[in-house]
């Protein structure tokens, strides 16, 4: 949950602070380790509201145009504040504001966005602390753009591939509906008294026809109560992890999630070694990314790596490699270039990913256009059957 503190900071001002944490006790006591002393505590649900409205703090945009400043010879204090005054929507300018309130009072940039964790990442937070050591925070932001660049990428090409059966699905489901909606009511009337006389089948369509003009209406309602608990059930988060499992246990999918996944992972840990942080450190950070099923075995490998043991055997053991990944990881630790031979391994398994999904896209969608136009045939069929049948008996 987001709250705002007022406290007394170590400097004796009074401040408004906003602070992340699971309840306010928990933020009470986290801000007075930091030696302020809490005057108040209260709910704040503005970042909150972002995340279940989906309108998420910009991260990477934030990154671009902060590294741009920064490259033209702006303070950091003077280049947030700049983006704070061009920032036109009310909240995320309040976060800049704050962010640059802190600055001034002597915090490092990192501790800064450490009070907004629902806007910044912890690996993005990490990120720039590492950059900190070094006074190298552009070189910083410019890998996290760089990763984050890729990481949207892969995004790209699945939700691109998607718009088009998306398409298809939408255009035949709005026939389908006017069918059954609009024709075959009218086939009904047409059909009335010669409903003893009609295939089992077309019976039944004509009984939808008939309940669908005489009770409009209810019917309406009642689909637009389904489809809007299905918009509600698919927006569940627990509906959607179940989703995500039925999805991890069909193997043709599930090697596929596996290497989004350690693309991601590996691409994120290179990042990590890159920009100064200790591979265990950065392997600890980088296992949020994870599905829970490779974080046990993360978990088991980074104790094996702090024990001495090899990343590529360590890895490999665990279940946490290809085959490619395996013989790339061995020749990174010999050459000690980690960083760089993980973002080449996400590279590979990323081209891999791409070349997969245009396949299946390719595959799909004729599939799902003959199930589509099978549908609407079996409909219009059925409305007809008895006009073929009077055709032929009087012939």
């Amino acid at each position: 949950m987001q709250f705002r503190l007022k406290a007394i900071g170590p400097g004796g001002a009074v401040e408004s602070i906003d602070f992340q944490a699971p309840d306010a006790t928990t933020a009470r006591s986290q801000l007075e380790g930091r030696g302020y002393t809490v005057l108040s505590v209260r709910t704040r649900r503005t970042l909150a509201f972002w995340a279940s409205a989906g309108e998420r703090f910009p991260v990477t945009l934030f990154s671009q145009e902060l590294r741009v400043l920064l490259a033209a010879g702006l303070p950091l204090v003077e280049a947030i504040e700049t983006l704070a005054e061009k920032e036109d929507r009310p909240g995320f300018r309040a976060v800049l504001d704050r962010i640059s309130a802190s600055l001034r009072q002597g915090h490092t940039l990192s501790a800064a966005l450490e009070e907004f964790p629902a806007a910044f990442p912890a690996l993005y937070i990490a990120t720039v602390r590492a950059a900190e050591r070094t006074s190298d925070v552009g070189g910083a932001l410019g890998r996290y753009i760089a990763n984050a660049t890729q990481l949207d990428a892969v995004r790209r090409r699945v939700v691109n591939a998607s718009i088009y059966p998306a398409v298809l699905l939408a255009v035949g489901s709005l026939v389908t509906i006017f069918l059954l909606a609009y024709v075959v009511p009218r086939f009904a009337h047409v059909y009335e008294e010669r409903g003893g006389d009609l295939p089992m089948f077309s019976r039944l369509l004509i009984g939808w026809g008939k309940a669908v003009d005489s009770h409009g209406l209810l019917v309406l309602g009642g689909l637009v109560a389904v489809v809007a608990l299905a918009i509600y059930v698919l927006r569940r988060p627990q509906i959607r992890a179940r989703f995500t499992e039925l999805a991890w246990r069909i193997p043709a999918v599930q090697r596929r999630l596996q290497l989004y996944q350690l693309s991601r992972f590996y691409r994120t840990v290179g990042m990590l070694l890159r920009g100064g942080l200790p591979l265990v450190t950065a392997l600890e950070m980088a296992g949020e990314l994870l599905h829970p099923l490779f974080r046990a075995r993360l978990a088991t490998a980074t104790q094996a790596i702090a024990e001495g043991h090899g990343v590529s055997q360590s890895m490999e053991a665990n279940g946490l490699t290809t085959p490619v990944a395996l013989r790339m990881l061995a020749v990174g630790e010999k050459s000690g270039n980690m960083g760089e031979m993980l973002e080449s391994i996400a590279v590979f398994h990323d081209e891999e990913l791409a070349r997969w999904v245009d396949w299946f896209t390719r595959l799909f969608e004729p599939i799902l256009m003959a199930i589509i136009g099978l549908i609407i045939g079996v409909i219009v069929i059925l409305m007809y059957m008895p006009i073929f049948e009077l055709a032929g008996n009087l012939q």
